[in-house]
C-alpha cells in the first residue's frame, strides 16, 4: 500500500479501537458522555494518527504540535487517544474516573502526560490555543495548534473575543475544529441558541473556513494536514452525536447516557 493507504488504514484501525475503550471505560465507571466521545472519535484519530507531530517520550518537546480538546467533557476519546499514541499505559484507562485516578472526567495537564490546557468550562479552549499560537508566533516557532470545540460550546462569547484577536494578528498556525454533531445538552444547538449560519460567521472573523464530513477520514487528513494559509482556519466538521453505534446516533440523550449491560453488549456487536 501507498503511504497515504497505510496512513488512513492506521487511523481507521486506532478510530475504532478508540471507540470500543471509550465505550468499556464509560460502561464501566458509568460515567461520560459518550455520544460526544464518538461524534469526535474520528477527528482525534485523524490528528494523532495522521497530522500532529510529537514524542510521548518528549511530551513538552519545545517544536510539538500543540492540541487542545475545548469540549473537556469528551475524555473517553481524548483518553483512548493520548494511550494509544503511547504517552501512558493502557491499565490506566480502567481507572477512568475512579477515586485517585489520574484520569479525571475532565482533562487535568498536571495528572496526564500529553494534556496542553486543563478544559471542561466551555469556551476557553480556543482562548488558551489562540494565545499558545501567538506564543509560537512571537518566537518564530513552527509548531502548528489545533484546538476541538463542540458546536454547542461556540454559543460562548469568549469564543468570539478569541476569533477576532486570531484574525486580527493573522495567526496562520492555529486551526479551529468544531465538532458539528447539532446536539448539546438536552436539546439541538439550535433550539437553545443557534449557531447557523456558522461557516459565515467564521469567514466574517476573518478566518479560512473549511466545511468537511468529520467521520471521512480521507477527507480530515487532507484538511488538517494542509499547509497553512495567511490566516487561521476553521474547520466545521459535520458530524453524527453517537457515530458507529445505531440506537445512539443523533440522539441528545446520549451527550451524558452511559449505557445498561444489555446496550453495552450490543454496542460492542455494533462497533466492528
Amino acid at each position: 500500500m501507498s503511504d497515504r493507504s497505510n496512513t488512513l488504514a492506521t487511523i481507521r484501525d486506532n478510530a475504532l479501537w478508540m471507540r470500543r475503550r471509550a465505550m468499556s471505560m464509560v460502561h464501566s465507571a458509568q460515567l461520560g458522555h459518550i455520544g460526544g466521545d464518538f461524534s469526535a472519535t474520528d477527528i482525534v484519530a485523524t490528528l494523532f494518527f495522521g497530522v500532529l507531530n510529537f514524542d510521548p517520550d518528549q511530551p513538552r518537546k519545545p517544536d510539538r504540535d500543540r492540541f487542545v480538546m475545548s469540549k473537556g467533557h469528551a475524555t473517553g476519546v481524548l483518553y483512548t487517544a493520548l494511550c494509544r499514541a503511547g504517552y501512558y499505559p493502557e491499565a490506566w484507562l480502567d481507572t477512568y474516573m475512579q477515586a485517585g485516578s489520574r484520569l479525571n472526567g475532565h482533562p487535568n495537564r498536571q495528572y496526564l502526560p500529553g494534556v496542553e490546557a486543563n478544559t471542561g468550562p466551555l469556551g476557553h479552549g480556543l482562548p488558551i490555543a489562540t494565545g499558545i499560537a501567538i506564543a509560537g508566533q512571537i518566537d518564530a516557532s513552527n509548531y502548528r495548534t489545533f484546538v476541538l470545540t463542540g458546536d454547542g460550546e461556540i454559543q460562548e462569547g469568549s469564543n468570539w473575543e478569541a476569533a477576532m484577536t486570531a484574525s486580527h494578528r493573522k495567526l496562520k498556525n492555529l486551526t479551529v475544529i468544531i465538532d458539528r454533531n447539532r446536539l448539546q445538552q438536552g436539546q439541538s444547538t439550535e433550539e437553545t441558541t443557534a449557531v447557523d449560519p456558522l461557516p459565515d460567521k467564521w469567514a466574517a472573523f476573518g478566518w479560512d473556513v473549511i466545511e468537511v464530513d468529520g467521520h471521512d477520514h480521507a477527507q480530515l487528513l487532507d484538511v488538517l494536514g494542509a499547509a497553512p494559509r495567511d490566516k487561521p482556519r476553521a474547520i466545521i466538521a459535520n458530524t453524527i452525536k453517537g457515530k458507529g453505534v445505531s440506537f445512539m446516533e443523533n440522539d441528545a440523550k446520549w451527550h451524558h447516557g452511559v449505557p445498561s449491560d444489555e446496550e453495552f453488549a450490543q454496542a460492542m456487536k455494533e462497533l466492528v
